[in-house]
């Protein structure tokens, strides 16, 4: 009776530390932005609780933000190599990476906000194996873009095509990039958190912006200038090491993509950038910053469309197809048409 009653204690508490394993995955996510920025603080921490709930506790994510980990440019290549569990991936740093992707980011398109968008791109991947594999290297968890950018300058007030000509711009990689060329610009790449001081020294004359970059990195600090032009979207990917996301048991896997995959692009779209606007012109009243804001005619708008909108997506088509992916002009209308 005594061994009977001891191996059975010995096999309650070996059940109890396989269980108690069994809840402990920890994971860590790598993130360029600081802590406080609104994209974190509404889209990130809240989707970190979402995983955790979706596990019932089974996966702690460890955030590290502010490049704490790994430096945005090098992110894709370092959840690759699994220095990250989890990285938060900006594509423009990656030119022609994920080309076909990339058609999310063709100036002029109709997007209306970031969830829209957001939720257009994650359809893209869905149905084209040709996108999928462009992410083959990572597992993508999510991919989201950002509201419509506009201009922000620091010294000129950008009001038609003449007066951007020859200005320094920071632009992301890829078609934003051709669009800026274009438009007579001079696109120069330099990372999100470097921003405040390239603007406040006059390493560049002004960026395409979406409110969130100007609220998370107080941008409305050292430039005044506000063209609202629809330019273009950015978009991003919320990324797994393969190997490491393999190893997970298959139910936690679900879990997870229960709250990414479509439903987190939209959430992470809605939250991290359409909500934005609001909080950036408060923080601007608040801090009594000077703010011109001007709104591109119709008339005007429709010039530089015509120079670096259509234009652009029919060269984009061409060199997708040059390259031999022959799903790109299919790809550009489904945008166009899921986007309408």
């Amino acid at each position: 009776m005594i061994r009977k009653l001891s191996i059975g204690a010995f096999a309650a508490a070996l059940a109890l530390t396989v269980s108690a394993q069994a809840q402990e995955i920890k994971l860590t996510l790598a993130d360029q932005n600081s802590p406080q920025a609104w994209g974190p603080s509404n889209a990130l921490r809240p989707w970190v609780k979402q995983v955790e709930d979706a596990t019932k506790g089974r996966v702690k994510i460890e955030v590290f933000p502010s490049q704490t980990l790994v430096r945005g440019p090098d992110m894709w290549r370092q959840v690759r190599a699994g220095v990250a569990d989890i990285g938060w991936c900006f594509h423009g740093y990656w030119a022609d990476m994920t080309p076909l992707a990339d058609v999310i980011t063709l100036p002029f398109l109709p997007v209306k906000s970031a969830e829209q968008s957001s939720e257009v791109l994650w359809k893209l991947y869905e149905k084209y194996p040709a996108i999928q594999r462009e992410f083959s290297d990572v597992q993508p968890l999510l991919l989201y873009t950002t509201s419509p950018y506009f201009l922000l300058t620091t010294k000129r007030q950008v009001k038609t095509l003449e007066d951007a000509k020859g200005m320094k711009i920071r632009l992301p990689g890829g078609p934003p990039t051709e669009m800026g060329k274009a438009l007579g610009m001079v696109p120069t790449p330099i990372p999100m958190p470097d921003m405040y001081q390239a603007l406040d020294k006059g390493v560049v004359d002004g960026m395409g912006a979406p409110w969130e970059a100007i609220q998370g990195f107080r941008l409305y600090e050292v430039a005044k200038n506000y063209t609202m032009a629809p330019l273009f979207t950015a978009y991003f990917s919320l990324c797994a090491n393969k190997t490491k996301w393999n190893s997970l048991p298959q139910d936690v896997r679900s879990q997870i993509m229960s709250v990414s995959g479509l439903q987190g692009a939209k959430f992470w779209g809605k939250n991290f950038f359409d909500t934005a606007e609001t909080d950036a012109l408060a923080k601007i009243k608040a801090g009594k910053h000077a703010m011109e804001r001007y709104d591109l005619p119709a008339a005007e708008t429709a010039r530089w469309q015509k120079i670096a909108g259509e234009p652009l997506w029919e060269e984009w088509v061409k060199k997708m197809e040059g390259k031999g992916l022959k799903d790109a002009r299919a790809i550009l209308n489904d945008t166009l048409q899921m986007l309408k």
